[in-house]
């Protein structure tokens, strides 16, 4: 197994160097940068715009900036923040908590309706179950996540008015400190009546629309799993010794078709971050994503890089926890060359 988590653990540096190589020189091709920004504010003059541009060693070749900002990530240093001159691990953590809480809300959403609609599918093949269920995935696979989101915000908050539009919390009605950064936890430990229910009420519309790709991939993976199980031999065994249906499919045959579906549930957690970005914009959810974006308009190039690549370590991580779970439960996967 420590053969097996080496082997794991090499294979993610040289997609780290690269992931790091591609954001620095792509964030640059981007026209502007902070000090075209800042030309716009009153009372700069030219000479305090080329120190200012010195300072952030705009003036330096690209290849003395990216050796720079290399030296820096491998010291464990993401930069400060040019707008709010705060430490952009300080930013990026003091925001996460939130895209976690999206995320994880997101999944569990994916996950519960994903799971049992693939596997009713399965079991009904060829019927109108399956046919409508997996019309109903392929839908929610093919829908941009700016229009679903707008669409499901006109017709429940707009029109139906069940649910809050943006935000976290109804900031009017409750405040409370973040104590750990999740506004159900925060909500319960402030002891405010109502603030818990609140804090789910605005959790509910952006968790559907951010968990819908992953929804459908989970639903379609799990009924490919499904049918490929239930023609294996001892599933009919099983049948044939008289098992009820339930017993069969519960016991005998989901419990070895979920193996590629959690693969497949924890490779969606990069799909989630991804679709993060837009969910947050759409919905003003105060987390990583919608930072990102204000950091593009602002070419605020150190947020950008340090969240970017902070990011894609929560990904990698995942990835390999996935992988060394599937080697725990296939142990053939884990010794093969």
């Amino acid at each position: 197994m420590l053969r097996f988590l080496i082997k794991r653990l090499a294979l993610t540096v040289p997609t780290f160097l690269a992931l790091m190589f591609v954001t620095f020189m792509m964030i640059r091709l981007v026209p502007g940068d902070p000090i075209e920004v800042r030309r716009g504010e009153r009372g700069i003059s030219p000479e305090r715009l080329e120190q200012l541009r010195h300072e952030m060693g705009l003036d330096q070749p690209i290849w003395q900036q990216f050796l720079d900002y290399a030296n820096g990530l491998a010291h464990g240093d993401f930069g400060v923040s040019i707008v709010s001159r705060t430490p952009i691990l300080h930013e990026f953590l003091t925001l996460f908590p939130a895209t976690i809480e999206l995320t994880f809300f997101a999944m569990l959403i994916a996950t519960a309706i994903g799971v049992p609609a693939g596997m009713m599918a399965a079991v009904k093949r060829g019927s109108i179950y399956d046919q409508t269920l997996m019309g109903v995935a392929l839908t929610g696979y093919s829908m941009p996540i700016f229009w679903w989101g707008l669409i499901l915000i006109l017709v429940m908050s707009n029109t139906l008015h069940l649910t809050p539009v943006s935000g976290r919390v109804d900031l009017i009605k409750y405040f409370y400190p973040p104590v750990t950064g999740f506004a159900l936890i925060d909500s319960l430990l402030s002891g405010q009546k109502g603030a818990f229910l609140d804090a789910l009420h605005h959790l509910i519309l952006p968790s559907i629309v951010l968990g819908t790709v992953p929804m459908a991939v989970i639903a379609r993976m799990t009924r490919s799993s499904m049918l490929e199980v239930l023609e294996e031999d001892y599933v009919r065994t099983a049948r044939a010794k008289g098992l009820s249906a339930r017993r069969v499919i519960g016991l005998h045959a989901l419990r070895n078709a979920l193996i590629p579906v959690i693969t497949s549930i924890g490779l969606q957690v990069g799909t989630l971050l991804a679709g993060a970005v837009l969910t947050e914009t759409i919905f003003s959810w105060p987390g990583v994503g919608k930072w990102l974006i204000e950091s593009i308009s602002r070419r605020d190039y150190p947020a950008l890089q340090g969240g970017i690549m902070l990011i894609a370590a929560c990904v990698i991580l995942v990835n390999l926890l996935v992988d060394l779970m599937y080697g725990l439960i296939n142990p053939r996967i884990r010794h093969a060359k």
